[in-house]
């Protein structure tokens, strides 16, 4: 086993460990009928799949046995591991502004792990090459600023950063022309954690967003939304505000190595349709990495092997 696919299964573990591994069980067995399906669509709810998913999933399923007479089951974990891979689209790669900096902005929920996202986020592209900056828009959060600059001095990263309690917009706006002058390929800006229920922090977000296009054109490129993966299925409504009030174009799934609920990438793509950018494997940089459909497939269905 090469060491990237060790490092998703050994990620995963959780994961596989609280309900893969037992859809592996009841797949296992001898006989397929009736009841397996219906324990299979509840294992995959207890998965974090979501209802939808679940039912559509064992549907596809079902309709799939029918058609190729299934009867064994090596057929239906076959059947298992292929769904759940076409569910998972392979995430593209930050198309990068020719006309100046490429600005990204970084939101979610308060303690989803953006700072130290955006900061991670700045070694992997430094290491590609590229010129980064980093701005430290949340200024709602007493420590961020200095967390950020922390992780800026530590990875060589410019940080751009105003004074606290300052206006996160100004602050962006500001970021942004620094980056233009600073000739910087991306700018990566850390926006303050906040509920998608508080009316006055949404559209304080939405403000950020519009000013980084007044500072740049078509700025920003792209806004990635982190989600703490031990939250699950509870984190989606959440993501829905944030998809509706800043175009969300991409996903960040944190914590994963430390959530038994992975099973929430498929009901991301289900009940938000945005991809998987990026999964936190670990705690250091090198362990935010691109996220790979198949690796996460063959990791959790692990046990069907």
């Amino acid at each position: 086993m090469n060491d990237r696919i060790s490092k998703w299964r050994k990620s995963l573990e959780r994961t596989r460990r609280s309900t893969f591994g037992r859809i592996a069980n009841l797949v296992g067995v001898s006989e397929i009928n009736h009841d397996t399906w219906d324990e299979l669509e509840e294992l995959l709810v207890q998965a974090d799949l979501g209802i939808a998913s679940a039912m559509s999933i064992v549907a596809d399923l079902q309709s799939l046995a029918r058609t190729h007479g299934w009867t064994r089951a090596e057929e239906v974990q076959e059947g298992i591991r292929q769904i759940l891979r076409n569910r998972l689209v392979n995430p593209g790669k930050l198309q990068f502004n020719p006309n100046g900096p490429t600005v990204v902005l970084i939101v979610g929920v308060n303690g989803s792990g953006k700072t130290t996202t955006t900061a991670k986020l700045g070694a992997r592209y430094k290491q590609e090459g590229k010129q980064v900056s980093l701005a430290a828009a949340d200024t709602f959060r007493a420590a961020a600023r200095e967390q950020l600059q922390s992780w800026g001095d530590r990875l060589g990263l410019r940080v751009i950063a105003g004074q606290p309690e300052g206006d996160p917009a100004a602050i962006t706006y500001d970021a942004v022309q620094s980056a233009i002058a600073h000739q910087d390929d991306l700018l990566l800006v850390d926006t303050a954690g906040r509920m998608h229920t508080r009316y006055n922090l949404m559209e304080e977000l939405k403000k950020v967003h519009r000013v980084a296009g007044k500072a740049l054109e078509d700025a920003p490129h792209a806004v990635w939304l982190v989600m703490d993966a031990t939250t699950g299925q509870n984190a989606l409504q959440q993501a829905k505000a944030f998809k509706d009030a800043v175009q969300v174009s991409g996903v960040i799934l944190a914590k994963l190595d430390s959530s038994a609920r992975g099973g929430m990438a498929f009901a991301i793509h289900e009940v938000l349709e945005l991809p998987i950018l990026f999964a936190g494997l670990g705690e250091t940089p090198e362990d935010l990495s691109f996220f790979d459909p198949s690796a996460f497939v063959e990791s959790i269905l692990a046990d069907f092997e």
